[in-house]
């Protein structure tokens, strides 16, 4: 028997034809204006089916879209790794949110308009908006579980399509569209509004709250410290700092304030210490683990982070290294596997200059060692990730030989993820690890030690991390954005 919903009447909300704008501001206005009444139409049907069921129609929205086509090779500044196409020919990008990425569709559109002097084109894409989505951002208003209403909900409304969510674009594996047109952005609409529900169920903190500086760490004791730093900020009115958010959105402005939230961890607790235009610092604990590396990073890679650092613990592999000491990533051992499929081993992770010099300077800005001195408690090298916690308890002859094989000096479970999905993403990363143990040499973690050692040692550590990213701060976005992320055919989106 046919399917009754294929032959229902599609009724979508009245919107201006495409248009051609010269200012960035315009066209944002634009995707704005789109969104907005997409997400209006939808909501208002959805709201009066839920009270009077199936109404006998479909409905549809659309997601804008921004589209540019240029017919000649355009000469750029070829120090910028994003803002232009490499070819003639049409790019485009399905948006979703322009309220919440309004500064960054405002660089990406102004750098188009600069480097290519062609108008872009703002309309309505031709992907559906599922309507999970559009009500996602609406208080009070919630799509109810299958089954709960009188009616079959993707009857009449679009949901969301796993066959079209995909990181096909960044992974390399994207073929242009049945016209031609090629991607301009590094994910589509669909797939940056899966990341965002998942970041709120994953960290408890909505996606507007994050900043464009993260930090991951593996344990809790970094974020009694975090929350410390940022009630000290708060008390000073220079800091540049406006708030402090903790779970469930508990937001507070002054160093005294009660941080008013349920109590009840997520997955992946998550603290963000604000700045205006969101230079501010978010830390996320993300556990122990490759998969929870792999699930965070998966997911806050669509805010188009300026960089995130992995500052957590690990194994110091050498004799020569102390409780304590730091490890500064040049290289990753990845044995993760996590993410094989989607980035072979055989891909190598480069250490980021810019990344590098910014962690190194600040070990010396905490420490006060300089130069050689430096060496005394810091070693660069490589950090091998596994996949399994209790790797000692194997046959150590495979793991030993080939941790000493690649010069690792130092061993975890996440930052290999974390520095490939930032690769991946496009997205600078780093790694700074503070040794907690050294297995191959009888220094368990053990309760008495690990007391002693978090005590003296979170808050130093944590300091170089924040350290870090405030010179990152101060760099310009195409200065940290290296070439080395970008392939031969990227997007002009960052």
């Amino acid at each position: 028997m046919q399917d009754q919903s294929i032959s229902l009447e599609i009724i979508s909300p009245d919107v201006p034809a495409p248009e051609l704008f010269e200012d960035a501001a315009a066209a944002v206005d634009r995707l704005c204006a789109l969104y907005e009444a997409g997400v209006s139409f939808l909501c208002d049907r959805f709201n009066t089916a839920m009270v009077e069921g199936h109404p006998g129609v479909r409905y549809r929205a659309f997601y804008p879209e921004v589209r540019l086509t240029t017919t000649t090779f355009a000469k750029v500044d070829s120090r910028l790794s994003f803002g232009h196409v490499a070819a003639p020919g049409t790019h485009a990008t399905s948006v979703t949110r322009p309220d919440l990425f309004r500064k960054y569709l405002l660089q990406q559109i102004g750098l188009l308009l600069a480097n290519h002097g062609v108008p872009v084109q703002v309309g309505l894409s031709d992907t559906p908006m599922p309507v999970h989505f559009a009500v996602a951002n609406r208080a009070g208003v919630t799509v109810p579980q299958e089954g709960a209403a009188d009616f079959t909900l993707r009857d009449v409304f679009d949901v969301p399509d796993l066959n079209t969510t995909n990181d096909d674009i960044v992974n390399g594996l994207a073929k242009p569209a049945a016209d031609g047109t090629e991607a301009l952005a590094p994910f589509t609409a669909q797939r940056v509004d899966y990341s965002l529900a998942r970041l709120a169920h994953y960290t408890a903190t909505d996606p507007e709250h994050f900043q464009n500086h993260v930090l991951f760490t593996n344990y809790q004791f970094y974020v009694s410290e975090f929350e410390a730093y940022a009630r000290a900020m708060l008390a000073d009115p220079d800091s540049g700092y406006i708030s402090f958010v903790s779970t469930d959105n508990a937001e507070i402005t002054g160093p005294e304030d009660e941080i008013l939230s349920s109590g009840k961890m997520p997955q992946m607790p998550t603290y963000h210490l604000k700045r205006a235009g969101g230079g501010g610092i978010t830390l996320v604990n993300i556990g122990v683990g490759p998969s929870n590396a792999k699930t965070a990073t998966d997911h806050i890679a669509v805010l188009r982070p300026h960089a995130w650092l992995m500052v957590g613990h690990c194994a110091g592999l050498r004799n020569s290294q102390s409780l304590g000491d730091f490890v500064l990533a040049h290289a990753y051992l990845r044995e993760d596997r996590v993410l094989d499929d989607d980035l072979p081993v055989w891909v190598p992770i480069p250490a980021l200059a810019e990344i590098q010099i910014a962690l190194e300077r600040a070990v010396a800005q905490e420490t006060q060692l300089e130069g050689y001195d430096l060496k005394r408690i810091m070693r660069t090298g490589t950090v091998a990730s596994v996949d399994n916690r209790n790797w000692e308890l194997r046959d150590k002859r495979g793991p030993v030989q080939r941790l000493s094989q690649s010069r690792a000096v130092a061993l975890d479970m996440e930052s290999a993820t974390i520095a490939a999905n930032g690769f991946r993403f496009r997205v600078p990363y780093g790694t700074l690890l503070c040794v907690s143990d050294k297995p191959l040499h009888g220094e368990l973690k053990l309760p008495g030690m690990a007391s002693d050692f978090y005590r003296t040692q979170v808050a130093r550590h944590l300091m170089i991390g924040i350290r870090a990213m405030e010179q990152l701060r101060d760099m310009p976005l195409e200065r940290i954005h290296s070439r080395k992320l970008r392939s031969f055919d990227e997007t002009a989106f960052l």
